[in-house]
């Protein structure tokens, strides 16, 4: 006996409520349609729910009706599970809060099941998606931002930052370099990408996976150098602004206190006989101790003032162009500013008398120097090895290296900057640098359009090689903690499925997603192929009254 979905059921039922209409006979419909009659009877004479009007019953029993509640219902389990990231009894509470119960089978096993067979077609198209967009895939040369994250089993996560395409994300016994590498080497299989720079932490696992393993450059993170100097300075600067403020208080307490002793002592009638107590002395006394306390006070806000400015004079400096005029800045200059910085920091440790372990840290920050200087020597050899390859005349060379790719660069900037006023600004100097290349004169103008759009591709993939923050991959390792939180553990199937909708299915505001921007070609949306993969949701069971219970108390009959 063929079992018939409810898409096929309501096609039949409907060719058959049209047929009928037209006056033929029921028997002559059935054999047309290949449905037995007494089957055909009975789908005809199906009751609607009573929980629902009899219009929309029928709508839900028409081909449309199903087909809007597959979508509903797949989109129910797609958002909740795999973007919000709760679980299927959410799924079946919403079922149950909409009213659908009555029309889709709502129970916590009918909906697991769509759920596993949801995961299972996201990872499915993934894989068929990755596997057509890698065919025609042009040749690049990619950083990869690399880190681990543990639920407690360690999780490899590394992505490509430009796109923001995850590359390789699954669980591993260990976190060695040579897991790494063999990990890696397997998501990349059959992808025209080779791996030349990669931005971490300074795990030396990384460090050897990175430099042995995959011969390419690692480019340390930023953010781990400026931490090291939190942890150096803020919580010890902090602790003196604190003692600080409470000897400034005491001293002006007694200072006030001394005061209110001499009026207290003036206001007295009759005054005590004897000479007087020296209050202007004390008073002064109390003064100067008032004084110097807030001398102390405003040298421990200094310190700590100075201390933040030296972190983000890091960040503000480590970029292979000036942001305040745009220009490039070499790495002796770099070099200079930076032991600039390194030596207001050793000069504060001094002031502060800071502890050995908080000098320990400075100076292991201040350690990572020539590594940051390694990676923008790094930025700087590869961008003129790409401009000589292309063989430009002199003009347009110089007008590339020194225009176009840092006025591209300070547009990216801009855009990952959080204060409204430095991201102007940065976007009013990226203009400004592009501005004469926009002249009708200018030699870049002379360009077929082209041309011109090939150099704008290869500056652009210039502006993007210099990486100095693994940011991108520790947001990841959080969304996927609060996963591993809500869930309490992600199998192998839930973890594909959910770097699946990362890469196929988010979109940024211009409308791309990560493959997209990381293969260069458009795909199917995800959503659409998983309408045509993942089976009908369930009807839901004919509901029985539960019997009724009897009082514990009721006397039985003799």
């Amino acid at each position: 006996m063929k079992l018939y979905t409810r898409l096929e059921r309501a096609e039949h039922l409907a060719a058959a409520e049209q047929r009928v209409s037209g006056g033929q006979a029921q028997r002559a419909i059935a054999d047309d349609l290949g449905v037995a009659r007494s089957t055909l009877q009975a789908w005809r004479a199906g009751l609607p729910s009573p929980s629902l009007p009899v219009e929309l019953a029928a709508f839900f029993e028409t081909p449309e009706g199903v087909q809007w509640l597959h979508r509903v219902v797949l989109s129910a389990q797609f958002v909740i599970t795999l973007r919000a990231g709760a679980g299927v009894r959410m799924v079946c509470e919403f079922l149950h809060v909409s009213g659908l119960s009555a029309v889709v089978g709502a129970s916590y096993g009918s909906q697991q099941a769509l759920n596993a067979a949801l995961e299972t077609a996201v990872v499915e198209v993934a894989d068929g998606e990755r596997t057509v967009l890698a065919e025609g895939m042009t040749a690049r040369a990619v950083t990869v931002c690399e880190d681990e994250t543990f639920h407690p089993q360690p999780c490899l996560v590394a992505l490509e930052p430009v796109s923001n395409f995850i590359v390789l994300e699954q669980y591993a016994a260990d976190r060695s370099a040579h897991t790494w590498t063999q990990a890696l080497e397997r998501a990349l299989e059959g992808l025209a990408v080779e791996v030349i720079q990669g931005t971490s932490d300074e795990a030396q696992a990384l460090r050897r996976h990175h430099l042995h393993d995959c011969q390419a450059h690692h480019s340390p993170d930023l953010f781990h150098v400026q931490h090291e100097v939190s942890k150096a300075t803020s919580l010890a600067l902090a602790r003196q602004v604190k003692q600080a403020e409470t000897q400034v208080a005491q001293a002006e307490a007694q200072w006030q206190a001394e005061r209110a002793a001499e009026q207290a002592y003036q206001a007295q009638q009759p005054r005590p006989r004897g000479r007087p107590p020296a209050f202007a002395a004390r008073i002064q006394a109390a003064l100067s101790t008032w004084a110097r306390a807030k001398v102390a006070h405003d040298q421990a806000l200094a310190r700590q003032e100075e201390a933040r400015r030296c972190i983000r004079a890091l960040g503000e400096l480590y970029h292979p162009y000036d942001l305040t005029r745009g220009q490039v800045q070499s790495v002796e200059q770099v070099s200079e500013r930076l032991e600039d910085i390194w030596t207001r920091l050793r000069r504060l440790a001094e002031d502060a008398a800071l502890s050995e372990r908080a000098r320990e840290r400075l100076a292991k920050a201040e350690r990572m120097t020539t590594a940051l200087l390694a990676t923008l020597t790094f930025f700087f050899l590869t961008v003129h090895t790409r401009l000589e390859a292309l063989n430009l005349p002199a003009p347009l060379e110089a007008a590339l290296r020194t225009e176009l790719i840092p006025a591209l660069y300070l547009e990216r900037v801009a855009a990952r900057s959080t204060g409204a006023e430095t991201r102007q600004r940065l976007k009013t100097l990226s203009a400004e640098r592009l501005a004469p290349l926009r002249h009708p004169a200018h030699p870049l103008q002379r360009l077929s359009p082209e041309e011109r759009t090939h150099l704008e591709q290869v500056a652009g993939d210039c502006a993007d090689l210099f990486q100095r923050s693994s940011s991108a991959v520790e947001g990841r390792n959080g969304q996927l903690a609060l996963y591993h939180h809500g869930r309490h553990r992600l199998s192998p199937r839930k973890l594909a499925a959910l770097t699946a909708v990362h890469n196929y299915h988010i979109r940024r505001p211009d409308g791309t997603t990560a493959a997209e921007r990381f293969f260069g070609r458009a795909h199917a949306p995800l959503f659409e192929s998983l309408i045509e993969r993942v089976p009908l949701p369930p009807r839901p069971r004919r509901q029985r009254p539960p019997p009724a219970r009897q009082p514990y108390l009721t006397p039985l009959a003799a």
